[in-house]
């Protein structure tokens, strides 16, 4: 028996990027394992483990595919290839090169990835994509602050007394920090979960603070409130090192602490809580979640929260800092991508990508190709993405399985896992450079992003520049970072950290702003109660609740009292499963009062609906969660008629253009 370990990284769209160990037996990985060399993130988790298992599954497409009617035929990889040149070229032709749209999605940010781009760049000005499904709100909320967000490294919180959790369930999505929080609290020190949700991280913790849902800024707000009432503030960094700090003064002053605690609907004590732990146990690390990022107005409760950490004095010191995520594509050179070339090429609203296909003018979107991404299911409005699509005349999509975005394609292109691919990412959960091994040879005819893509760039006049050695191609992407003595061969061997990364951003006080001082939040605008999505003339999924919101001042409350809280599941990995996951429908959680009053009993089938959607699950009763709250793991194709994104409203977030999911409100009731 032949038996081997390859050292990796994952290459997921998380956090982590974890160390791995891929133990693999004639031929074939046997499992993925945490890689204790790993100075961060060495745990691993059990979705990785699952990835195993999925790359294997018999479902997998391993070949290329062209649809015809509601049939699939195996086809070659030239003739594949061959017939997308035709089809780009014609439609360029014809249209311009912007009736193509490339749609670029997050689960791999690998360094040859980024030679996708360069690929359409090179063909020309094809429209892309801008903003994003993630946490683009929460880096550019933070850049309006500290001229440049820079997160603590996760090495620094060795150095913490105490931690707030605001939005972030490291139980699903941050392992590596279990054991830091762990540390913490058997040193005396208090670990703080704020979330709507009762989530797994809750029985990490010393205190579950409990707001309503999008009320983060009130929360914030007052603690901060109660910090200055008690002479407590950090004077020296809000005189020397901050500006805006009156206006930051005035948001506040009308309001009392008791009043804003009723905002947010957390007791007045566990005000005072937040307020000591950052006092008494200090310096405290606040780290923010992803679920911060998921309304409209999340650059508020961001603000507020920086405004906070800099009140409370916990910015530039080690073991405090308010952090967010790291730029994982800190160490490559970027211009290779070749955005340059077309700097005023057309971009459409990753929120709103259904609405920007269907409203393209001129040209129309003659042709999309999907690459590492899973849009029709994980975007909001999933269903006016699938019309989008349907609509489009000719789409290729690259994966592994024939998900909800695959089976609008008319050519299906079958690509690598990590495990077959050489390659190397970096993290936004950390400041680690990990190498990508290939563990096992390509399963049936796969081919990596960087072998379809030359293969199809020798179809172009453009194929010599092009066409370099993956290794030629990756010291150039890794330019940057070999220029400061790191040597590529000490990337494939091992863990590297980014060279200059600091461990305490800002410890000089010295921000990247005009002034080079911390920026308060001096604008805060109360959203009027009736400006909810209900009046803003998105299409209604159910014509039955059209009458009702005729009315122009319907409250939404009565109509859709609760807020979908389309969380990341503890399971899975977004929408990373198979055909046949979508057997099960997605489990909820809904407090049993609500359930009752609704004639819901536990584990009954029930429907939930929206502004523009209607789909089905199945409800776990669990009275830890708030009873406006409907808690929805997402990721489930809407195969399963059970899919989270059918039901989210295509909005925009007012800085960073992001997808405020959170936005929507539902109502349930049983299926019958």
């Amino acid at each position: 028996m032949s038996t081997r370990e390859i050292i990796t990284t994952c290459t997921r769209d998380c956090p982590n990027a974890c160390g791995l160990i891929a133990k693999v037996e004639n031929g074939r990985v046997r499992s993925l394992l945490g890689n204790r060399a790993h100075p961060i993130s060495s745990q691993g988790c059990h979705k990785c483990a699952k990835f195993v298992e999925r790359a294997y599954s018999p479902e997998r497409v391993t070949s290329p595919l062209r649809r015809e009617g509601d049939r699939w035929r195996r086809i070659s990889w030239d003739e594949a290839l061959d017939e997308i040149a035709w089809r780009m070229n014609n439609i360029k032709s014809r249209h311009g090169a912007e009736a193509l749209l490339y749609y670029r999605g997050f689960a791999q940010r690998t360094a040859l990835k980024l030679l996708n781009e360069r690929f359409f760049n090179l063909f020309g000005g094809v429209t892309g994509t801008r903003g994003t499904l993630c946490g683009g709100t929460g880096q550019a909320s933070q850049n309006l602050d500290f001229g440049e967000r820079i997160s603590h490294d996760p090495l620094d919180h060795q150095n913490s007394r105490s931690m707030i959790l605001w939005g972030r369930n490291p139980a699903a999505t941050n392992p590596y920090l279990l054991p830091i929080m762990a540390r913490i609290r058997k040193a005396g020190g208090t670990v703080i979960l704020i979330d709507p949700v009762a989530s797994e991280t809750r029985k990490h913790c010393d205190h579950h603070i409990q707001p309503a849902p999008g009320t983060d800024a009130f929360l914030a707000m007052a603690a901060a409130k109660r910090i200055l009432d008690l002479g407590k503030a950090n004077r020296f960094f809000l005189t020397e090192c901050s500006e805006g700090f009156e206006a930051f003064q005035h948001i506040l002053d009308p309001f009392t602490v008791d009043e804003l605690a009723d905002r947010c609907d957390v007791p007045v004590d566990q005000i005072e809580l937040l307020a000591h732990v950052l006092i008494d146990q200090f310096p405290t690390a606040i780290l923010l979640g992803w679920g911060l990022h998921r309304w409209a107005h999340a650059h508020h409760g961001i603000r507020a929260i920086d405004g906070l950490g800099a009140i409370a004095g916990i910015i530039g010191v080690p073991g405090g800092g308010i952090s967010q995520g790291f730029e994982e594509y800190a160490p490559f050179d970027l211009s290779w991508t070749d955005d340059h070339l077309h700097p005023d090429r057309r971009r459409f609203l990753m929120p709103r990508i259904g609405q920007e296909i269907l409203d393209a003018q001129p040209p129309p979107i003659e042709m999309i190709f999907v690459t590492a991404g899973n849009p029709v299911c994980m975007a909001p409005n999933a269903n006016k993405v699938a019309e989008a699509f349907a609509k489009t005349p000719f789409v290729v999509v690259s994966g592994h399985f024939l998900d909800d975005t695959a089976r609008h394609a008319h050519i299906f292109l079958p690509s690598t896992t990590f495990l077959e691919e050489q390659d190397i990412v970096a993290s936004y959960g950390h400041n680690y450079i990990g190498p990508v091994n290939r563990a096992i040879e390509p399963l049936g005819e796969c081919k990596s992003d960087f072998e379809m893509f030359r293969a199809l760039a020798s179809r172009f006049p453009f194929a010599r520049d092009f066409n370099r050695p993956p290794e030629q191609w990756l010291s150039l992407l890794l330019a940057p970072t070999l220029s400061q003595g790191v040597a590529l061969d000490d990337l494939w061997s091992g863990y590297v950290r980014m060279p200059g990364a600091p461990l305490v951003p800002y410890q000089d006080r010295v921000f990247p702003t005009p002034s080079g001082k911390f920026r308060f939040m001096t604008d805060f605008t109360l959203p009027d109660k009736h400006s909810s999505p209900v009046h803003s003339g998105l299409p209604i999924a159910d014509p039955v609740k059209e009458s009702l919101i005729s009315a122009e001042n319907r409250d939404i409350d009565s109509i859709y009292p609760y807020h979908l809280l389309s969380v990341s599941p503890f399971d899975w990995l977004c929408s990373e499963l198979t055909p046949e996951d979508q057997s099960e429908m997605t489990l909820i959680r809904m407090h049993p009062s609500e359930a009752s009053k609704r004639g819901i009993a536990e584990s009954d089938i029930v429907e939930i609906t929206s502004l523009v959607g209607k789909t089905k699950a199945r409800v776990h009763f669990d009275e830890r969660q708030r009873r406006d709250t409907i808690v929805f793991p997402r990721g489930k194709w809407l195969l399963s008629d059970s899919s989270a994104n059918v039901l989210t409203l295509d909005l925009v977030s007012d800085v960073g253009s992001g997808s405020p999911y959170y936005e929507t409100r539902v109502t349930v009731r049983k299926w019958e």
